[in-house]
């Protein structure tokens, strides 16, 4: 009987917390999603690069919410089975509060573990994945960045503005200008252009303008009543190139935070993207937010079972209901400030990683001295 009991309250603990963040894992991806489409509208990318970059930031966002939806969930479901004296059965069948306790820490383990999965390999590996794809993919869309009365640089060393632009495509009065290198560039005016296609290739055709070439200190002016300006070889002025530190796996950052740990200053590793010392703040706070914090996963499971000191008769619950939700949201809001204090000194980042195992300890202390006490004294 009892095994049933715990089956059905973890039943209601699980599927309570899985709705939860996945309903607003969704929610907030919607959101999320409608901001990326500058990536393609803004930056003339295509759908399929807006799709995957925006499928592969789910991870991320479950990630984030995963400690706040625990703890709520938690929270939510011992309220309502205090509500419908439901814990009234487990304490009638001879369960020690604390026995109680042990059985939410157990799988409260395991949901800590899938956290440190998340963060240590399934986020860094969807982020390097989603930038990926903005890394090697293209301007496919030229038409759709050129907006009017505004200076558009998506494109790499290539600025165009135009006064007016129809619902066909076609661009009026319009500037262009592009840098041949340092010293060197070229402007073009014309009245009227408008974008297309000859064997895969964007040029953008002019009508009536004239192109000032200045090169190796000279000046040339050539008027055209039609003229092609090929665009075809030109990269984003916002394309990635390189890999930032969050993007790395979870192997190279630990090999890296050894490297920087063992070696002298102004080291760089050349094996490893970003390993300097100039970045070893950023690389022992990416290493703190993987492992770490999925600790405070065990303090925030436990919190929940504040609620079970008093029952609900008692005058003082509704008191413990706020005490308890502000321990849970603190801790949720200290675990992600104590990030800003990582720095590159071993001994402090140590000591600030040792907290969430301090704090487990003292209330599964305080729990063991309330309720062992109470229960020997029966």
């Amino acid at each position: 009987m009892k095994k049933i009991i715990y089956r059905k309250l973890l039943l209601d603990y699980m599927s309570f917390f899985l709705i939860a963040l996945f309903s607003s894992g969704i929610v907030i991806w919607v959101f999320q999603a409608v901001n990326f489409l500058d990536i393609m509208i803004e930056d003339g990318r295509s759908y399929s690069v807006y799709i995957s970059y925006s499928l592969l930031n789910f991870p991320k966002i479950l990630n984030k919410l995963f400690p706040f939806v625990l703890f709520f969930s938690l929270f939510y479901v011992t309220i309502k089975y205090e509500a419908n004296n439901e814990l009234i059965i487990f304490w009638n069948f001879g369960e020690n509060k604390i026995q109680l306790i042990n059985f939410v820490f157990k799988f409260s383990c395991m949901l800590m573990l899938i956290q440190l999965i998340l963060s240590s390999i399934a986020v860094p590996k969807s982020q390097d994945l989603a930038r990926s794809f903005l890394r090697e993919s293209s301007v496919n869309f030229y038409e759709n960045f050129i907006k009017a009365k505004k200076f558009n640089d998506t494109l790499k060393k290539i600025t165009i503005y135009s006064e007016k632009k129809d619902v066909e495509g076609n661009l009026y009065n319009l500037y262009l200008k592009k840098e041949i290198d340092q010293n060197n560039f070229q402007i073009t005016y014309a009245k009227k252009g408008f974008f297309k296609e000859i064997n895969n290739m964007p040029i953008l055709v002019l009508f009536d303008g004239e192109t000032i070439t200045k090169k190796n200190d000279e000046l040339t002016n050539i008027s055209f009543s039609k003229s092609d300006f090929p665009i075809n070889n030109a990269e984003s002025s916002t394309l990635v190139t390189q890999q930032k530190t969050q993007e790395l796996s979870s192997f190279n950052l630990v090999k890296c935070a050894n490297f920087l740990i063992s070696t002298k200053k102004n080291k760089i590793d050349p094996k490893i993207v970003n390993c300097a010392i100039r970045n070893s703040n950023n690389i022992f706070k990416e290493l703190y937010k993987r492992f770490i914090i999925p600790f405070y996963i065990l303090l925030l499971s436990l919190v929940p079972l504040l609620l079970i000191i008093l029952s609900k008769e008692d005058s003082r619950y509704s008191k413990l209901k706020l005490i308890t939700f502000l321990i849970g949201l603190f801790f949720i809001i200290f675990s992600e400030t104590t990030i800003r204090l990582i720095s590159d000194s071993l001994f402090r980042n140590i000591v600030i990683s040792l907290l969430p195992i301090v704090f487990i300890i003292t209330l599964y202390l305080i729990f063991i001295k309330k309720f062992n006490y109470k229960y020997l004294n029966k």
